[in-house]
């Protein structure tokens, strides 16, 4: 199983293996990461699993989907390195991925 880093806006590390065919979103969710909400389960309609991706790893993921475009287009804070967390699928390939999170303001 790949191992993924999930570090919080203040710094604090999250690490843990994912399976392979899951997401970035469940791995975040499964280990209670705070600031990964995924409050429409995954469908790619909230918005709530905004993730910054490390700068090595921008062109290692598939390209975003229109519906993820657009759903980042409405976060507040997106940035070019902005994704979804529930749209990236888990593969092998994916082996020490490191994602930000970004601070929520609500």
């Amino acid at each position: 199983m790949p191992r993924i880093t999930y570090i919080e806006h203040n710094g604090t590390t999250h690490s843990t293996e994912v399976s392979e065919g899951s997401t970035v979103m469940q791995g975040a969710r499964d280990l209670a990461v705070p600031g990964i909400d995924a409050d429409c389960g995954g469908s790619c309609a909230c918005g709530t699993c905004h993730i910054f991706v490390d700068a090595v790893w921008g062109n290692k993921l598939p390209p975003q989907s229109d519906t993820e475009v657009a759903i980042l287009e409405s976060v507040m804070d997106a940035k070019p390195n902005s994704r979804l967390s529930c749209q990236i699928n888990v593969t092998d390939e994916l082996e020490g991925l490191v994602v930000h999170i970004p601070l929520i303001v609500r």
